[in-house]
C-alpha cells in the first residue's frame, strides 16, 4: 500500500541517519533519535501486519495489537533512556556512606577514641588527606608500595591519598624543627585510602585513630601507649578475654639474623615475609625467605625464632643478659604496674609488615581468631632520618574503624538502641500558623539554654504526627503552643516519659 512505501522510505531515512554518523557523533546522536527510531521500526510492522492480514478491519485484527506493542517499545525505550542518565547510586568499590544513622555510631566510636587520648593527655593533630606520593615510598618490598591511590596531578605533582597517618606525623615533627617541646604525645583521627583486596573488616576507605610519642626512647613510652589501648577496650566493653595484643621486637629476628650471618640490607624484606606469616602456609614462607636470599640454615633460624611465645622461650633464645630481652621483661614488669598484663602476649611473630618499625611492635587480636588484626604499632626511630631529617625516637600506633566495628557487633556491645534516634532534647509545635512566632521564640530561649531543639516547620501538622515525630528523633519533651497559651503567654510542656504535661511562662522556660 502506499502507507506501506511511505513508511518504508521514512525508515530507511532514519536508518541512513544512524549509519553515516561519526564514531564521536554518534552515541549522543543515538540517544536523541533511539525512541523516534523505535516507534517509526513499531509502526512498520505493524503496517506490515496489516498488509499480511488483508487490511485493517475487524476481520483482521492486526492493528490494534501492534498498536499496543508499538507503545510498549516506545515505553521501554524511554524506561532504557532514562536508567542511562541516571548516576550510579553506590558509592566506589571500598568505599561508605554515612547517612545520619550511621553516622551516629561513627561519632560515637570517635568520641571513644578522643576521649581516651585526652585522658592520657595527648593532643590533637590532623594533615591533608592528599600528600607527596615520595612521602611514602619509603623502601622497596613493602605491601603498601601497591595499594596506594597515586597519580600526577595537574601541576604533573606526584601525589598520593595516604594510606596511613604516621608518615603526615612525621613530617609535621620535621616542619616544627627545634620549636617542638618534647616529649611529644599527639592524636589523630584520619581517613586514610588503601587499594587493596576487600575481606570483613578491610575495605579500601577508612579511618585510624592514631597515637604517638615522640622523643622518649625507653619502653616507657610502649607501655603507656598499650595502656591507652586496654583502656579504650574496657571503656566499650571489651575484655581481655575477648581481645590480647600480641608483643615482640623487631631487635629479636634481627640479633637472630645477625648470628645466622645474613647480611642487614635484607632484614625489611624478610619482615615483610615474616609479617605474613599467619596469612600463608609453612611452605610459601620457606620459599618467600629463600628469594629473599637466606640460604637454608638461616631460614630454620627464622623459622624457630618466630615460634618462640614466652620470655622465658626469648631468653633461652637469646640469652639472660641479652639488652633485647631484658627490654622484653621491663616492658612486662611497666605492664604489670599499669594492670594490663593479662591484656598482653610475647610472640615473636609479630613484626609488622612496614620498614620503618625499629624495636618493639605490637598488634591488637580477636581471641576467637574470627578477625583480622585490630590494631597495631611499635617504635619507629628512625622514620624522620629515613625523610632527611634528624635521628627522633618515636613510638605509636594505628587502629582502624573497621575491624572493632565488627568485633563490637559481634559481641552485642554497639549501643544499637541508644544510637537508634538523634536524641534532641525538646520538639516545639505550633499548632497554627499564627503561633509561629512564639514557637521559635521559645526554641531560641531552650537553645540559648544548652539544650537541643528541634521546631516543627510545617503548618498542618497534626498532634498524632508530632508525637511520632517526637519519638522518631528521641525526644524528652513536647512543647506545644496553640492560640490560648500564646494569649496567656504560656507553652504546653509534656515530658514524654512520664506522660506529665504542665504549663510554663515563656520567659521560664528551661
Amino acid at each position: 500500500s502506499k502507507h506501506w512505501i511511505k513508511e518504508t522510505k521514512m525508515l530507511s531515512s532514519v536508518s541512513s541517519k544512524f549509519l553515516f554518523r561519526t564514531h564521536h557523533q554518534w552515541p549522543n546522536y543515538y540517544r536523541r533519535h533511539h525512541a523516534q527510531y523505535v516507534l517509526k521500526r513499531t509502526t512498520l510492522r505493524a503496517l506490515s501486519s496489516t498488509a499480511e492480514g488483508g487490511g485493517g478491519g475487524n476481520g483482521g485484527g492486526g492493528r490494534s495489537v501492534t498498536t499496543q506493542t508499538a507503545n510498549v517499545d516506545a515505553k521501554k525505550s524511554n524506561a532504557q533512556q532514562q536508567q542511562q542518565s541516571q548516576i550510579e547510586l553506590n558509592p566506589p568499590k571500598g568505599t561508605r556512606d554515612f547517612p545520619p544513622e550511621e553516622m551516629r555510631k561513627r561519632n560515637w566510636l570517635f568520641d571513644s577514641f578522643r576521649q581516651t587520648a585526652l585522658l592520657f593527655g595527648f593532643e590533637e593533630f590532623d594533615a591533608p588527606v592528599l600528600e607527596s606520593e615520595a612521602l611514602f615510598t619509603r623502601k622497596a618490598g613493602e605491601e603498601i608500595q601497591g595499594q596506594l591511590y597515586n597519580f600526577s596531578d595537574k601541576g604533573d605533582r606526584r601525589v598520593s591519598l595516604r594510606p596511613e597517618l604516621t608518615p603526615s606525623l612525621a613530617r609535621l615533627i620535621m616542619q616544627k624543627g627545634k620549636s617542638l617541646a618534647v616529649p611529644a604525645k599527639w592524636f589523630a583521627i584520619g581517613q586514610c585510602w588503601r587499594y587493596e583486596r576487600m575481606t570483613r573488616g578491610r575495605r579500601r576507605e577508612h579511618y585510624q585513630w592514631n597515637m604517638d610519642i615522640v622523643g622518649v626512647e625507653g619502653v616507657e613510652a610502649e607501655v603507656e601507649l598499650l595502656s591507652a589501648i586496654c583502656h579504650f577496650f574496657a571503656s566499650v566493653g571489651i575484655t581481655s578475654e575477648d581481645v590480647g595484643i600480641k608483643v615482640n621486637s623487631r631487635k629479636v629476628l634481627a640479633r637472630v639474623m645477625e648470628q645466622a650471618g645474613v647480611p642487614e640490607e635484607i632484614f625489611a624484606n624478610v619482615c615483610v615475609v615474616v609479617d605474613k606469616i599467619e596469612k600463608l602456609p609453612r611452605e610459601k614462607i620457606i620459599e618467600e625467605l629463600r628469594e629473599v636470599g637466606l640460604n637454608e640454615e638461616a631460614t630454620q633460624s627464622v623459622l624457630t625464632c618466630m615460634e618462640t611465645n614466652s620470655l622465658e622461650g626469648l631468653k633461652s633464645l637469646l640469652g639472660e643478659e641479652d639488652e633485647c630481652a631484658k627490654e622484653m621483661e621491663k616492658l612486662f614488669v611497666l605492664a604489670r604496674a599499669y594492670g594490663i598484663e593479662d591484656w598482653l602476649v610475647f610472640d615473636a611473630s609479630v613484626v609488622r609488615g612496614l620498614a620503618y618499625y625499629t624495636g618493639v611492635v605490637f598488634e591488637g587480636f580477636d581471641r576467637r581468631g574470627e578477625l583480622r588484626a585490630i590494631c597495631g604499632g611499635g617504635r619507629y626511630d628512625g622514620l624522620i632520618s629515613t625523610l632527611g631529617g634528624e635521628y627522633t625516637p618515636m613510638v605509636g600506633f594505628g587502629f582502624g574503624d573497621a575491624v572493632i566495628v565488627e568485633l563490637l557487633k559481634d559481641r552485642g556491645l554497639m549501643p544499637e538502641e541508644a544510637l537508634k534516634t538523634m536524641n534532641v532534647d525538646d520538639v516545639v509545635f505550633s499548632m497554627d500558623e499564627s503561633c509561629r512566632e512564639t514557637a521559635m521564640r521559645a526554641a531560641s530561649v531552650l537553645r540559648k539554654n544548652g539544650r537541643r531543639v528541634d521546631v516543627v516547620l510545617e503548618d498542618g501538622k497534626k498532634s498524632k504526627w508530632t508525637f511520632k515525630h517526637a519519638e522518631r528523633v528521641g525526644a524528652k519533651r513536647l512543647l506545644t503552643i496553640g492560640k490560648k497559651e500564646q494569649e496567656e503567654g504560656i507553652v504546653k510542656v509534656k515530658n514524654l516519659e512520664t506522660r506529665e504535661e504542665v504549663d510554663v511562662s515563656l520567659d521560664k522556660l528551661a
